[in-house]
């Protein structure tokens, strides 16, 4: 269950916000705020993991709100202004839905906080159920373990594995999907159609690329937030 509040000054849409919630059934909603000074009262006193957050409201703006955060929950920026859109991203929104909304579009950006949810609460014994996997390599078997993997690269037919000090990378038939349907969930992240890499290695993100030891790994714009959102603290 995520627990979610809302921060609005408005009072129809809080109204909106309050029944849209209601039709979600993971969301469960703490408290209707009408300005910042609310919520930073019900952000010290309640477990709340989503924000339905308002940027221009009178005293405390949405994003001193949440500037002001040590360790802010995730949030969805509710607003009529589209130019915040970039700003929020910067502050590491879930997603940005702009007024007026429909219920389909506030069901989307819903199931994104869910599954951001999902991901960062796995628990470790979930994740270490499987650390090891074989692969077959010139008429043999090869254990992989997963801890060891650097990235995998993906090559039509074929996939490349590079291991932790180890020069030569395990070459087998698979396709990156296969591999994927084998991990456990959260082991190994796409960062591009062709590459596969654990996030708890990743040194430095750019742009279009990140970096794992001395590799520059790419970083296409179709799985970019998605990895930024795995990174988020």
């Amino acid at each position: 269950m995520i627990h979610c509040v809302v921060v609005d000054d408005e009072p129809l849409v809080r109204e909106l916000l309050e029944d849209s919630i209601s039709h979600v059934p993971f969301l469960h909603l703490r408290q209707s705020c009408k300005n910042g000074r609310e919520a930073i009262n019900v952000l010290q006193k309640e477990k709340v993991d989503l924000i339905f957050l308002d940027i221009q409201m009178p005293g405390i703006s949405g994003l001193q709100l949440l500037q002001s955060l040590d360790r802010p929950p995730m949030v969805i920026i509710v607003t009529a202004y589209e130019h915040y859109a970039l700003q929020g991203y910067e502050l590491n929104v879930v997603d940005y839905l702009l007024k007026p909304f429909s219920l389909e579009r506030f069901l989307k950006a819903c199931n994104r906080a869910n599954d951001l949810f999902t991901l960062k609460n796995k628990s470790i014994a979930e994740l270490a159920v499987m650390d090891h996997f074989f692969v077959h390599v010139e008429y043999q078997l090869i254990k992989i373990v997963i801890a060891d993997i650097e990235y995998i690269e993906g090559l039509k037919d074929y996939i490349k594995i590079y291991l932790r000090n180890i020069a030569r990378p395990v070459l087998t038939r698979m396709s990156m999907k296969a591999l994927e349907e084998k991990l456990p969930a959260g082991v190994l992240t796409r960062t591009h159609k062709s590459f596969l890499v654990p996030l708890s290695k990743v040194t430095v993100v750019k742009k279009d690329f990140l970096v794992i030891g001395t590799k520059s790994i790419p970083l296409s714009a179709h799985y970019r937030e998605n990895v930024l959102q795995q990174l988020r603290p």
